[in-house]
């Protein structure tokens, strides 16, 4: 049977409160009745029969959106008491098939570039065509083209499998870009012009990682790259199927999706880089935008319970489209992108004819209303922006290039894998720990001039907001500084409402040897071993290793100046500041794991906080992982036969 690593997230202890439904119970209502049953919807402009809301109505609606995502966000907390809504236990015999295949959709398979047959090179020849993990933070390679070649490589390192892994008689595999409980609720889309030997013309593709292979859904109109995007430039579109990861985390769930939207955005970010290519976020697009371009109108409209219910419940296997990426060559500064017209042009993508029928994950579900209602709330409209500019690349800083050990970024991000448990005894230099908090940065370097707070260098730079997360960091054993509790500013606008936040007793001091564009300050000196850990669940992982660290963002405060739609966004952020933290610790030569379970008030107690202003997001640890000898690494392809 295909199953999952150890999860690094302990099961809820409350029992389960959902209903049974009746085997002819239909939560599926007819398409053109569901407009108008909900309340939220986000298409891009209103009818001609319907009338244009007045801006009372617009600020209930958004007032009522808003309501809805801090009721969920509190709801979903975990105390020292009570853990948040899930399963009593895990019902194996309808875990979600992992893989989501479009059947009869004809199938284009990519080529393999695994990295164990890379030939040794000079350096210089290695930087070019296989360039340094470290060096992509200086300054991007040439761009290569669009090619069979290179959208193979880069599905190859970004969402392709990294390995199978096998022990007495459970196989499951693993991929590049990480996900909670290695569930993957993320599925990818290609939308891409002409590409010679796949296409010959401009399609939508979706990725069946599993194959390494695209999935041909529709071929598109042949002025539609040419009219909105520059040449050699490609679109990738992210969904989530909620069901995947609520089968095992119940109403956490949506949290744990959104992580995983920002790992795969990361992870996408960093294989367009090696090959010399641009990432950025369309983010003035809307939801159904989004569910036109994929082709996601497959999936009929999701009615949702008023409760929790159990039984079949095929339709909760849908995928809600998350967010749409830009990938262009680097070095293009700047191309005129009308949202609006760019809007009109994906309606007409409604009566393309799409292929293929998605295949059934599991036989029986669980719905958790309030994941859906919540997504329904954080659906984000059409935003009409003017223009599309693109900022400079800046450069991360450097304080010990020497603590990365000369690895491709292939090598990193195919190797890297989500340490199960720390060994207690790592010890990290205090240069190398950091170097790797001067990756975490969203402006790059001082040199570049001005603050922490734009997001330019990579791979932050694929988000369209100011940076919004901070890190408190747990320090156990970094050689030269004091353990104890410190906090990275990741913009440093925030720095003063932090500073009034948190307690007041705490130092506010810069650590020894700190370098002056590190925004990183010593809040209190002590063994926070056991608070890490009982802060993540009682986990050792947390306390085992050379770091842990909670990830805090601003948080009412960003609805407010923008919308309740950017609830999932704050999510995605952590996501790729994780996605540096997991590479960042492979680079040095050890490892990391994200921890989703944590008790959320009680970190907001240790630092002072109260309100909702700043919130806990996301856990980390960093450090010495402990291999499990009894499992055994396979090859990701052909990979070891299992059916899914």
């Amino acid at each position: 049977m295909l199953q999952f690593l150890p999860s690094r997230l302990s099961l809820p202890l409350n029992p389960p409160h959902f209903y049974v439904l009746p085997p002819t119970s239909v939560l599926l209502p007819n398409r053109r009745t569901f407009a108008s049953m909900s309340s939220s919807s986000s298409s891009p402009s209103p009818g001609p029969s319907v009338t244009n809301p007045t801006k009372q109505e617009k600020d209930r609606d958004e007032q009522q959106k808003m309501a809805q995502v801090l009721k969920y966000h509190n709801q979903t907390k975990h105390s020292f008491t009570n853990y948040a809504r899930g399963p009593h236990g895990l019902d194996w015999a309808n875990q979600p098939n992992p893989f989501r295949r479009y059947v009869s959709a004809p199938l284009m398979p990519l080529l393999h570039f695994p990295i164990e047959k890379e030939a040794p090179s000079p350096a210089a020849t290695r930087t070019e065509d296989a360039p340094l993990y470290s060096s992509l933070f200086l300054s991007l390679p040439r761009p290569k083209p669009i090619s069979h070649s290179t959208i193979s490589q880069f599905f190859y390192d970004s969402l392709a499998l990294s390995a199978w892994k096998t022990t007495g008689f459970s196989t499951w595999s693993l991929r590049v870009n990480p996900s909670s409980g290695n569930l993957h609720p993320t599925e990818a889309y290609l939308i891409a012009p002409p590409i010679e030997s796949l296409s010959n013309s401009p399609f939508v593709a979706h990725y069946a990682p599993k194959e390494h292979s695209l999935e041909l859904r529709a071929a598109i109109p042949s002025g539609f790259f040419p009219q909105f995007f520059p040449d050699n430039s490609f679109l990738i579109g992210f969904s989530s199927i909620f069901w995947r990861e609520a089968w095992k985390y119940g109403e956490r769930a949506f949290r744990y999706c959104n992580h995983d939207v920002g790992h795969a955005i990361g992870a996408v970010t960093m294989a367009a880089a090696g090959l010399g290519w641009d990432v950025k976020l369309l983010d003035g697009l809307g939801y159904k935008d989004l569910q036109k371009l994929m082709g996601l109108e497959i999936f009929p409209e999701f009615q949702i319970p008023s409760k929790p219910v159990k039984g079949k419940i095929p339709e909760i296997e849908f995928e809600h489209p998350d967010c749409l990426l830009l990938v262009f060559p680097n070095g293009v500064s700047k191309f005129d992108l009308n949202y609006r017209q760019l809007s009109s042009a994906i309606n007409e993508f409604s009566s393309l004819e799409w292929e293929g029928k998605p295949n059934l994950l599991s036989k029986e579900h669980v719905c958790w209303d309030i994941i859906y209602r919540t997504a329904e709330a954080a659906k984000k409209p059409l935003t009409v922006q003017n223009g599309f500019s693109i900022d400079p690349f800046h450069s991360s800083g450097v304080c010990s290039e020497d603590s990365y050990k000369e690895f491709s970024v292939r090598e990193i991000v195919r190797k890297r894998r989500s340490a199960v448990d720390m060994d207690g005894v790592t010890i990290m230099e205090r240069e190398t720990f950091y170097q790797i908090l001067l990756h975490c940065l969203p402006s790059g370097s001082s040199q570049n001039g001005g603050k922490q707070r734009r997001q330019l260098a990579l791979p932050f730079r694929v988000l369209s907001w100011d940076a919004e997360v901070h890190a408190a960091l747990f320090v156990h054993r970094v050689e030269g500084l004091p353990k104890g509790l410190y906090f990275l500013v990741r913009n440093e606008d925030h720095f003063q409402e932090l500073k009034t936040a948190i307690k007041s007793d705490f130092k506010w001091e810069k650590p020894l040897g700190c370098p002056d564009d590190l925004p990183l300050y010593e809040l209190a000196r002590g063994n926070c071993q056991q608070l890490a850990k009982k802060l993540s669940c009682h986990q050792d992982i947390a306390s085992d290793g050379c770091f842990s660290l909670g990830m805090v963002a601003h948080f009412e405060p960003t609805f407010h100046n923008r919308s309740a739609w950017m609830y999932p966004r704050l999510f995605w952020e952590t996501g790729v500041l994780g996605q540096v933290l997991y590479l960042e610790a492979h680079a040095v030569g050890i490892s990391a794991t994200g921890i989703g379970c944590y008790f959320d008030d009680p970190v907001h107690e240790i630092l002072g906080l109260k309100g909702s202003n700043f919130q806990s997001l996301y856990h980390f640890t960093v450090g010495g992982p402990v291999l499990d000898k009894r499992i055994m690494s396979l090859p990701a392809y052909p990979g070891p036969g299992v059916d899914a």
